[in-house]
């Protein structure tokens, strides 16, 4: 952006337009065959900013006849080339996603990265640890917004969204209790704190379920960043240690075990 702003005087942009150049100029050139995405790690995660973007060698290779007796037929050859290569890169990128699965049989992939590992384990390790015959309602994806949204399910519970991009990254109904559990993967941030517990009950406020919160962590040492943070009346869970929860709801719990 900063050599944007430099060369071309008539499009400068904003810090906060990153976001725009990847979705609306370079994603169509890796679709293009033009550049590929993370070619020195394609699990790299979509929003991190270490994410790199390379010229491919066939682009390489048409520019550097530009001008030349070559040019014409280098071209025609790119042209042709282009299909198979969106295939390939875009092949290699898949290579890397997450699967998460909905159902015996029914299998969605997340963009890669350990913010979608961990929204991996809370639908298939915490769920049916302490969800057991949950139904997947909606699952977040840093790529695509949304993974996973049975929109149909979340309207019979009394909740018709208009913002999905303030959901929490999973929820599970649990029917057996009438339970909703709003969960949020938190790898470098995002817990359910004051101010996220009292947005999400109002985002839910129609829910004709009770509505649990969850803040899931990949690791302790993760949780132990974010612990002054996390909201009373929610729950805490870690990956590493998957047979545990922490109740953040004071007296309810006190008591012997």
């Amino acid at each position: 952006m900063e050599f944007a702003a430099k060369h071309y005087l008539e499009k400068p942009y904003a810090p906060n337009t990153r976001e725009t150049v990847r979705r609306q100029t370079m994603h169509q050139f890796c679709d293009a065959g033009i550049a590929v995405y993370n070619p020195d790690k394609p699990d790299r995660p979509v929003n991190s900013p270490a994410a790199v973007y390379q010229v491919t060698p066939e682009m390489r290779a048409l520019v550097k006849t530009f001008g030349a007796s070559k040019w014409t037929e280098a071209l025609r050859l790119f042209r042709r080339q282009k299909p198979s290569l969106a295939e390939r890169y875009a092949s290699e990128r898949k290579m890397a996603e997450v699967p998460l699965t909905i159902a015996p049989g029914k299998v969605v992939s997340l963009s890669p990265g350990e913010h979608s590992v961990l929204i991996q384990q809370i639908w298939e390790v915490f769920g049916a640890r302490y969800a057991p015959g949950g139904k997947l309602i909606y699952v977040g994806d840093t790529e695509n917004k949304w993974g996973y949204f049975d929109e149909q399910a979340l309207a019979t519970l009394g909740v018709k969204p208009d913002n999905h991009g303030k959901f929490p990254d999973v929820v599970i109904h649990l029917p057996g209790k009438n339970w909703l559990l709003l969960c949020e993967s938190v790898t470098s941030h995002g817990p359910v704190d004051g101010k996220r517990h009292e947005e999400l009950k109002r985002l839910f406020a129609g829910c004709k379920a009770g509505l649990v919160f969850v803040t899931a962590f990949p690791t302790r040492a993760v949780m132990a960043k974010y612990l002054p943070a996390i909201a009373w009346e929610t729950e805490v869970w870690c990956a590493e240690s998957p047979t545990h929860i922490i109740h953040f709801n004071g007296e309810r719990f006190l008591g012997p075990y």
